[in-house]
C-alpha cells in the first residue's frame, strides 16, 4: 500500500483474496487469512463449547454492524440490499426475546468492495477506531449481549472494537455472531476476551455469508445451547 513492509504485503494480499473469497457482510467478512482448521469445516461453525462457560440469561442486546452493497458471493460479486451480518441478526431477533442496536459508521464505507477492502487493511494496519454514528446504548439493564459482524481479514472490522471498548461489559455474558467467507469466527473470541473487559463469552457461531438466509436451523440450534428460549 511505499515500499510496503514485508508483513503488509501478506495482509493486504490475505485481505483481497478474501474478499474474493467471501465477504458477507460486507460482508466481507471473508477476508481470507483462516485458521487451517476454520478452512476445513465449510459452512457453519461453533466454537469448542468446552472452551467457553457463558451461559445466555435475563435481557439480551443484539448489537451488530453489516455492510450492503457489492459483496463477495460464491467466487462472484453481487449486490446486496441487507447486509449478510443484518440477515443473520434479524432471524436471530426473530426467535429471541432481545432488543437490537446497529452498529453504524461515522463515515459510512464504499459501496465498492474493493474500496471497502483497501479502507479495511488501513484501519487493521493502524489499529483505528472508526467513529459510530449516533448514541451508545445503555447495557446497564442487560444481562447478556449478542456480538455480531462479518469477518474481514480474519477479523471484526475495527469498528467493533470502538464499539466494545466504549461500553462496560462486567458481568455480561457476550455471544459472538459472524458471517464470513472462509474464516469462521476468525480472532473475535480472542478481541472480545481482550475488549469486553469483565465479560464472559459464550459459544460463538459463523455462517458463510450466502448461506446467511438459509441458515434458521442451525441458529436456533446454537441459541438453544447457549441458553435462550426459542420460539416457533
Amino acid at each position: 500500500m511505499n515500499q510496503p513492509h514485508p508483513t503488509s504485503v501478506r495482509r493486504r494480499t490475505l485481505l483481497r483474496a478474501a474478499l474474493l473469497t467471501g465477504v458477507t457482510t460486507m460482508t466481507a467478512p471473508h477476508l481470507t487469512g483462516c485458521s487451517p482448521a476454520n478452512d476445513q469445516q465449510p459452512g457453519r461453525q461453533t466454537s469448542p463449547s468446552s472452551a467457553r462457560s457463558g451461559t445466555a440469561r435475563g435481557d439480551a442486546l443484539l448489537a451488530y454492524f453489516s455492510r450492503p452493497g457489492e459483496n463477495y458471493y460464491y467466487g462472484d460479486r453481487t449486490n446486496l440490499k441487507v447486509g449478510n451480518t443484518e440477515v443473520m441478526a434479524r432471524t436471530i431477533h426473530d426467535l429471541i426475546d432481545c432488543d437490537m442496536y446497529r452498529i453504524e459508521p461515522a463515515d459510512p464505507y464504499p459501496d465498492s468492495y474493493d474500496a471497502t477492502v483497501r479502507r479495511n487493511v488501513r484501519e487493521q494496519e493502524d489499529d483505528a477506531r472508526p467513529g459510530i454514528k449516533g448514541s451508545l446504548p445503555d447495557l446497564g439493564r442487560y444481562d447478556t449481549v449478542l456480538l455480531g459482524s462479518p469477518v474481514w481479514n480474519v477479523r471484526a472490522p475495527m469498528i467493533m472494537t470502538t464499539f466494545t471498548e466504549q461500553l462496560d461489559f462486567t458481568g455480561k455474558t457476550v455471544v459472538p455472531f459472524t458471517t464470513h467467507a472462509m474464516s469462521g469466527l476468525g480472532t473475535t473470541e480472542r478481541d472480545y476476551t481482550a475488549s469486553c473487559t469483565g465479560a464472559t463469552l459464550a459459544e460463538g457461531l459463523a455462517v458463510k455469508g450466502e448461506e446467511a438466509g438459509e441458515a434458521e436451523g442451525d441458529i436456533a440450534a446454537w441459541l438453544q445451547r447457549v441458553g435462550f428460549s426459542v420460539s416457533g
